[in-house]
């Protein structure tokens, strides 16, 4: 007799990630972007560390747009505590990306610190994610 998989159902309480990002999944205001090749949430913590390590880099020069906004609340009861008693308190923030969004984007640095500043912020991010530079970008 098979037994059912009891991790199918907890997945589904916080929400099943599915398909590709349509929405924000081309570069709008920069040259340069950051752009997610899996599914995932992105604290508010993450994003603002990601945030620091590109402005770091370009040592405050050009500009960064952050096209993603955490407005997912995550709640969580505390510590040892009893089933039951209704659902726990806010924890945190997360947003959630699709593959294929655009998560930063940079404009007014060269070539070489923008992908190097958004190489930096990629290592501060939970999900596989890849360099995409404008289209019509001549340098």
């Amino acid at each position: 007799m098979l037994q059912p998989k009891r991790t199918k159902y907890r997945k589904q309480q916080k929400g099943k990630i599915k398909g590709k990002a349509y929405k924000g999944s081309k570069i709008s205001f920069g040259t340069f972007g950051l752009k997610t090749l899996d599914a995932g949430m992105i604290t508010n913590r993450q994003l603002e560390s990601a945030r620091i390590a590109m402005t770091r880099h370009m040592k405050r020069e050009g500009q960064v747009w952050i096209r993603i906004f955490p407005d997912k609340p995550i709640t969580s009861k505390p510590l040892e505590v009893r089933m039951g008693k209704g659902k726990g308190g806010l924890d945190h923030w997360v947003a959630v990306v699709k593959p294929g969004r655009i998560m930063f984007e940079i404009d007014g640095v060269s070539e070489e610190v923008a992908k190097e500043s958004l190489r930096l912020a990629a290592q501060k991010l939970p999900v596989a994610t890849k360099t995409v530079v404008r289209p019509d970008y001549e340098g």
